[in-house]
Order: structure tokens, then C-alpha cells, then sequence
């Protein structure tokens, strides 16, 4: 009668070895699930990354422009004409533009701090429609208006009231302008595509032009364009700020430096995933030699069994559907670790957690696939042991 192996034995027989070595086994799935954790976080965090990126730059918007003062021919810096704002404002396209200016006028905390302690900070012109063109927001306080814009008053960034020590407006704060004092009526909330307003006093153009003899020449201004015109209307700032020297403008998109972080967090991926895949192959490294070395302990009992009917086949095949098994518990394992490291990094940065499903299924897949791979050689080991050869160790 011809020998068959039922598929009921299958299971236990294949797991004589892992039940007998328990220790070994569990080292072997570990090897297995670190590289699939590894595989699995990498992939979960990369799109939750991305997610959060995204979505910022949909609230943000991808339509803001700014219109900087660039480089002359001869590498010393540009100035915007004064009418350059107006200029831009007109542009068709826009829907609405501000001017700012930056001042060489130092910032202090009060009149007693010692000259250059400034903490990095600058005073900023700016035009009223600020707030409304980059949609920012006040943490305190209001913003510049017309009526404002007249009289020593200030509105900080963030980054600058917390440099000064000034949490809100209560009590009207004041600071100290190179010789003037100004009143703190707004603190700005961070403003992400403009960073450089965060370490800024921003002030009135008439007050500026009173007390530190503001020109009126610009040197940033920022444009807000209708969304699907934002590369006409680009194309089209530089002559209008500058008819004379277009070439002379420096004409930017914010927000693709949000974009830029993608392709950025894109090529990282395809790193770190290499990276896993190597710690994957030294964990299946680890199952083949696990089962060598089981191969070499049991020779006896396989000897045994080939001798009592059991072919090469079902020697080979109970060796294989032992490392699938290790393949299969190091996926699982390793899947449920990634995912944890993925919500642990996610919810400590505050983005919304996304593990692919399709990551999960090719990390199953790729574990189990790795698993097999890493049995055929001591399942053919296995199968080519003869029953005298293999009894003789008994």
C-alpha cells in the first residue's frame, strides 16, 4: 500500500520541533519580525507623514506667491521700486497682496538690555492685508489697520514674544524700537509658509517711515493668486514689480517647500525599506539555520520514519511547513510591531495613523515566502537521509 501523509498530521508533525525547542523557535520568528516591523513602521509612518503633509498643504493653500528682491548682475542685492507693491496688487490674477519690508532696527525688551542681544529678532514693515492674504491668525490681540499703522504700535510673532517674554497683551506691553518705545497689540500664531514673520516685530509703513526713515521700497511681498492661474500669475510678477530689471525679482511658491519634503520622505523610504529587507534576509538566514541544525538532532527520528513508509517527499515536506510556520508567526508578529510603532510615532507627532493594507498583506505574503525559501535547503537535507544512514545515529 502506498505511504501518504494525512493533511490532520501535517500540523503536528511539522511542529514536533518548535514545540520541543520553544526557545529556539521564538528566537528565529524574532529574527523574521524585526524585519518586517521594520518594513511595516517604515511604510506606516512614511504615509502618515505624507498625509499630514498633504493636508497641509491643502489648508494652506498652494496659491500664495512671494515677490522678493533678488540678485543684480554683479551679486550685490536688489531693491524693489517703491510702486512695486501697487504694481503687484494690479497684476490680473491676484486677489490679494501685501508689501512688507524688513528694517535694519534692532528689537529689545526694554531700554536696559545691552546693544546686539537682540535674539535673532527683526522689525518687519507691513501693509494691513497681511493677516487676510497668508490666512493667518492671532493668538492675542488685533492685527495692524489703517488707523494702527500711524502710531508706535507692534504685533509680534511667535517665536518673537516668546524671545521677549510676552505671553499676550494684557496690560499693554511694550518694547523697545532703537530709541522708541511701541505698544504690543497682537501676537501672531506661527504662520507655516511664512516663517521668517515668526522672529518679527511687524509694524506700520507710516510709523516707520516717522521714526526709522522707511523709504517705502519693499522686500518681500506676498501675493495671493486665483488657484488655477498661480503659474501665469507668477510668470507675470516679475515684470510687474520690476518693469525695468524683471530679471533682477525673485519669485517664489511657499508651499513647495512642503512639496519638496514628499519627494524628500520618498527617497528615505526606499532606503530604510532596504534596510528592513536586509534584517528580513538575516531573519530567514536564522530559520534555515534553525532547521539545519533541528535536520542534524533528529536524524534518528527521521530514520525511523522513512523506515516505516514515510517517503522523501513527506520528510521534506514536514521541514518546509515548519519554517513556513516560523516565517508565518515572525510576519504576524512582526506586523502587530510595525502597526504599534506606527500609532506610537504618529499620535507622539499628531498626525492621523495610516498602516497600508497593502503593506500588511505584502509583509504577510513576503514573510511566508521567506519562511519557504529558507526551509527548501534542510527539508531536501532531510528527504535525501537514507533510513540505514539516519538510524545509525540513533
Amino acid at each position: 500500500m502506498k505511504s501518504r501523509l494525512r493533511t490532520a498530521d501535517l500540523l503536528p508533525v511539522s511542529t514536533v520541533g518548535l514545540r520541543s525547542r520553544p526557545g529556539r523557535a521564538a528566537l528565529s520568528v524574532l529574527g523574521v519580525a524585526i524585519g518586517i516591523a521594520a518594513m511595516v513602521s517604515v511604510l506606516g509612518v512614511t504615509r502618515s507623514s505624507q498625509s499630514d503633509v498633504l493636508a497641509r498643504i491643502d489648508r494652506l493653500g498652494t496659491n500664495l506667491l512671494t515677490v522678493a528682491n533678488g540678485k543684480k548682475l554683479g551679486g550685490e542685492e536688489a531693491e524693489l521700486p517703491i510702486t512695486a507693491g501697487t504694481a503687484v496688487a494690479r497684476t490680473d490674477g491676484v486677489l490679494t497682496s501685501a508689501a512688507t519690508a524688513t528694517l535694519d532696527v534692532p528689537v529689545y525688551r526694554n531700554d536696559r538690555i545691552p546693544t546686539g542681544h537682540t535674539g535673532g529678532l527683526s522689525v518687519r514693515v507691513t501693509d494691513p492685508k497681511l493677516l487676510d492674504t497668508l490666512d493667518g491668525t492671532l493668538l492675542h490681540g488685533r492685527f495692524l489697520d489703517g488707523a494702527l499703522t500711524r502710531y508706535p504700535t507692534v504685533v509680534l510673532g511667535h517665536y518673537a514674544a516668546g524671545v521677549l517674554g510676552i505671553p499676550d497683551v494684557t496690560g499693554q506691553p511694550r518694547v523697545y524700537l532703537d530709541d522708541h518705545w511701541y505698544t504690543v497689540v497682537g501676537i501672531l500664531a506661527p504662520v507655516e509658509l511664512a516663517p521668517e514673520l515668526d522672529t518679527s516685530a511687524l509694524i506700520g509703513a507710516p510709523a516707520a517711515t516717522a521714526h526709522f526713515g522707511y523709504a517705502g521700497n519693499p522686500t518681500r511681498i506676498f501675493v495671493r493668486a486665483q488657484t488655477e492661474r498661480t503659474d501665469e500669475v507668477a510668470g507675470l510678477l516679475g515684470r510687474a514689480s520690476n518693469p525695468v530689471h524683471p530679471e533682477e525679482v525673485a519669485v517664489s511658491r511657499p508651499s513647495e517647500a512642503l512639496t519638496a519634503r514628499l519627494a524628500v520622505t520618498g527617497g528615505t523610504t526606499v532606503l530604510l525599506l532596504g534596510l528592513g529587507a536586509v534584517a528580513l534576509l538575516v531573519g530567514g538566514i536564522g530559520i534555515a539555520n534553525v532547521l539545519v541544525i533541528s535536520v542534524l538532532e533528529r536524524r534518528g527520528e527521521i530514520g525511523l520514519r522513512r523506515a516505516l513508509g514515510a517517503t522523501r517527499r513527506h520528510v521534506a515536506v514536514q521541514f518546509v511547513m515548519e519554517s513556513l510556520l516560523l516565517g508565518a508567526a515572525g510576519g504576524v508578529t512582526g506586523v502587530l510591531l510595525g502597526a504599534a510603532v506606527t500609532y506610537g510615532l504618529a499620535t507622539a507627532r499628531g498626525w492621523q495613523t495610516l498602516v497600508p493594507a497593502e503593506a500588511i498583506g505584502a509583509a504577510l505574503a513576503l514573510a511566508v515566502v521567506i519562511g519557504g525559501l529558507a526551509g527548501l535547503y534542510p527539508a531536501m537535507r532531510a528527504a535525501r537521509l537514507s533510513p540505514t544512514e539516519a538510524l545509525r545515529t540513533m
